[in-house]
This record gives C-alpha cells, sequence and structure tokens, in this order.
C-alpha cells in the first residue's frame, strides 16, 4: 500500500516538479492496485447485504431475522468505511494521473510546462482536499484542474468522466428507480447512448 498522501506531498525528499515520468508512474501503479481492492471489497460486502436482505424477508423466526438485520448493519457500516478510503484513493490516483500527464506533455515539449508551477501552498490544499471525506472525486477534479491549470495540455478523454460516461450513470440511476426494470433493457439504453453521442462527437 502506497504511503500517506499528505505525507508523501509535505516530507519527500523531491519535489514532485522534479520527479520523472517513472517516479509517478510507479507510484499511481501503487494506487491503482490499492484503488481496485477496495472496489472489490466494497462489491462483495453490496453482494452480500443484498443475500442478507433476500433472506431476511423471506426468513419468518423473528430471533433469525434480528440476526440478519444485525449482520446487515454490520456489513453497511463496513461498506461506509471502505467507501471513504476508496474515495480517498480515488483523488490520490486522480493526482498522481494529472502529474504524470503534465511530466509527459513538459518531457515531449522539452520543459518544464505548467509542471513546475506547481506552488508547495497548492499540494498542501490538495492533500487537504483529497483527506477531506466531503470531497467527492468530481469535486475534486474540478478544484484539481483549477490547481494544475491543465486547460488543452491533457487530452479532454483523460479529463474525466464525459457527457457519453454521465448518460451511463443517468440509466444506473433510472434503474435505481425504478423507471428501468430491466437489466438487459438498461444495458441497451447506457450502449445505444453512449454510441449516439461518440457519433455525434465525430459529426
Amino acid at each position: 500500500m502506497p504511503m500517506a498522501f499528505l505525507e508523501w506531498l509535505t516530507k519527500r525528499k523531491k519535489p514532485i516538479s522534479q520527479m520523472t515520468r517513472a517516479e509517478l508512474r510507479r507510484q499511481e501503479l501503487l494506487l491503482e492496485k490499492d484503488r481496485n481492492q477496495l472496489l472489490r471489497k466494497v462489491t462483495k460486502l453490496g453482494k452480500d447485504k443484498q443475500e442478507l436482505f433476500d433472506r431476511g424477508a423471506k426468513e419468518t423466526t423473528p430471533e433469525v431475522r434480528r440476526v440478519l438485520a444485525q449482520e446487515f448493519e454490520m456489513r453497511t457500516t463496513e461498506q461506509l468505511m471502505l467507501a471513504r478510503q476508496l474515495n480517498i484513493r480515488s483523488k490520490e490516483m486522480m493526482t498522481v494521473t494529472r502529474l504524470r500527464m503534465l511530466r509527459e506533455n513538459a518531457d515531449r515539449a522539452g520543459n518544464r510546462s505548467k509542471l513546475g508551477l506547481i506552488s508547495e501552498s497548492d499540494m498542501l490544499r490538495l492533500g487537504k482536499l483529497i483527506e477531506t471525506d466531503a470531497v467527492r472525486s468530481e469535486i475534486y477534479q474540478e478544484r484539481l484542474d483549477e490547481v494544475l491549470a491543465i486547460g488543452s495540455e491533457v487530452d479532454e478523454g483523460a479529463l474525466g468522466l464525459s457527457e457519453a460516461g454521465e448518460s451511463v450513470l443517468g440509466v444506473w440511476a433510472k434503474m435505481d428507480e425504478g423507471i428501468i426494470q430491466d437489466a438487459a433493457e438498461g444495458f441497451d439504453e447506457a450502449d445505444r447512448t453512449v454510441r449516439e453521442r461518440h457519433a455525434a462527437e465525430e459529426g
């Protein structure tokens, strides 16, 4: 597991602006591995909760139901704790990925580009945003891009969730609300919407 990110920002011997692409990439891979492990755990807990809920719905013995309800609550608590860690890890990975992209662009251009303009105070501010649980990844992404002043230096496809991606979230929201009840229908709508948006962009 990678070291605490705020510690990495504030106590490192080598400033981020001097890190090589390889060094940034190594940290990025560590963060990605840790994030994926958290994601798998959160997903498994969600499945476990669904099974417990279904069992409880069919159970008629009050004592058994109480145990199942307790198990459901415990897994929910664990899921929330892991979800907070996942939120932090996602923001950390996003930060390192942005810095690596800037470094790659700077190396190609033969200069430091905007990477050399990242101040220590900016990095400290990012560290605090990363560790603030209430700051979700989407909001953090906006703050991060403001600090790094990425502008046109990073391909638009790497800046985060596109309109096509947002449309997939919209389909899932419809399924959550029961507007779309068939999983196959939801998949077809998501796939169609993404294809249409890509076609519109290319046209």
